[in-house]
């Protein structure tokens, strides 16, 4: 039997569940883009509320790698699946909470504060997702097939942002700017709830890891898998290094691109939208093709030809950004997370060689999420500020900055083992 149809409910599974949850992230960041700002926030000026709503957009990312921590201790201890079920929840729960939370002009300062809250919350859930359902993924894959299983927690990531970013293009269509901001922004936050249900279902009837079940017959779990990293703090630095470029690529090309196509560029939200949703699609194609290559050469040869990618496109990304020609734009978004693609494809194979099985979990989720912080909380909020202050064709000089870090972090890592074992 083929791999992947003998192995098709854990990559369900795991495809599902991170699909889930960049959906849950993605509607955050776009609602980020368009409303959260005047809704949230006192109304200083259009830009100030902007850099608010980025603001609290990253901190979920101060969140994640404390969720890391969290979610990983018992995923190294107890298990993956039982860890997943439970970032699972916490993260569709935060969600749909945040579809019923009064405005500025409502509760004051009452409802920024719970906001910000709730996004926390999110990011506590995600930061033990993407670990757990990459080595679901990674730890039950067949020999020379490590890496195509890893990218399917990866490809959620394309499926996760056109439900996301297609729902509030409907929305867009079918309601006036008035109602949209007055209640329609609330229903992708609704329809979370939906597609966590799902992804219980799938991840319920999955069972436990080869790789974890051996490492228990050989030794106990660590008491503290937290303390155990101690040991391995040149893996968490590399790895942390190696994830950065993918964040600053997918934040800068959805939410910030978002925010300057529909204000300082002039674009509508409906046409910048479907710009992004077409682009979106060579994401999936970056993914599979770096998969493929990681298998027949190497993850770390893979990676780092999209590190030195990302390097690259730093120099272009944002006077292509900036053009008038909407065909320039997309050009210029479809390359950007073609590239991506090869900086995120590869991670769910790479990332799990660098420590050993009893603090794999741990390792991956906290270098994971902690490159997050870098490439995704801060890129944003400093290109916001770059633009605010008329230098936004300096915003992709950003990105040649994070592919530096992560080819810095591909060279300097050293793998322990194998992705599956």
């Amino acid at each position: 039997m083929h791999p992947i149809r003998q192995h098709s409910r854990v990559l369900t599974a795991s495809l599902v569940g991170t699909a889930v949850e960049f959906y849950d992230f993605y509607i955050y960041a776009t609602a980020a883009a368009l409303v959260f700002g005047p809704l949230f926030f006192p109304a200083e000026s259009a830009a100030a509320q902007t850099l608010f709503a980025f603001m609290s957009f990253g901190i979920a990312f101060i969140a994640r790698p404390v969720g890391a921590i969290a979610f990983g201790h018992f995923g190294d201890r107890i298990g993956r699946k039982s860890t997943l079920v439970a970032s699972l929840l916490l993260m569709g729960a935060s969600t749909l909470l945040i579809a019923f939370l009064p405005t500025y002009a409502m509760a004051g300062w009452i409802a920024p504060a719970l906001l910000c809250v709730l996004r926390f919350g999110q990011g506590f859930g995600l930061g033990g997702e993407w670990g757990g359902a990459a080595l679901l993924a990674v730890e039950n894959a067949p020999k020379g097939w490590e890496a195509r299983f890893g990218s399917a927690p990866q490809l959620g990531a394309p499926v996760g942002f056109l439900a996301a970013n297609g729902l509030f293009l409907l929305l867009g269509l079918g309601l006036s700017e008035a109602d949209f901001a007055a209640w329609g922004w609330r229903i992708p936050f609704l329809a979370s709830a939906a597609l966590v249900g799902i992804g219980l279902w799938v991840r319920l009837k999955i069972g436990e890891t080869p790789a974890f079940r051996e490492a228990l017959e050989h030794a106990p779990p660590p008491a503290v898998p937290l303390w155990e990293m101690r040991h391995h703090l040149g893996a968490l630095l590399a790895g942390t290094a190696g994830v950065v470029a993918c964040f600053a690529i997918f934040y800068l090309a959805t939410a910030y691109a978002l925010a300057q196509g529909t204000g300082p560029l002039g674009h509508s939200r409906e046409t910048f939208l479907s710009v992004q949703l077409a682009a979106n699609f060579f994401l999936a194609f970056g993914i599979i093709a770096a998969a493929v290559l990681a298998d027949k050469r190497s993850a770390r040869l893979s990676l780092g030809l999209g590190a030195a990618a990302t390097v690259l496109l730093g120099f272009v990304f944002g006077p292509g950004l900036a053009a008038g020609s909407l065909w320039t734009v997309f050009a210029t978004l479809a390359a950007a997370l073609f590239i991506m693609g090869f900086a995120y494809g590869p991670l769910g194979a790479w990332l799990p060689t660098l420590f050993p099985v009893r603090v794999r979990y741990s390792g991956i989720s906290i270098a994971f999420n902690g490159g997050g912080i870098i490439g995704g909380a801060l890129t944003p909020i400093i290109a916001q500020l770059l633009a605010a202050g008329g230098q936004s064709a300096q915003a992709g000089w950003l990105l040649s900055a994070a592919g530096v870090l992560t080819l810095a972090g591909v060279i300097l890592a050293r793998p322990v083992l194998s992705a599956a074992r």
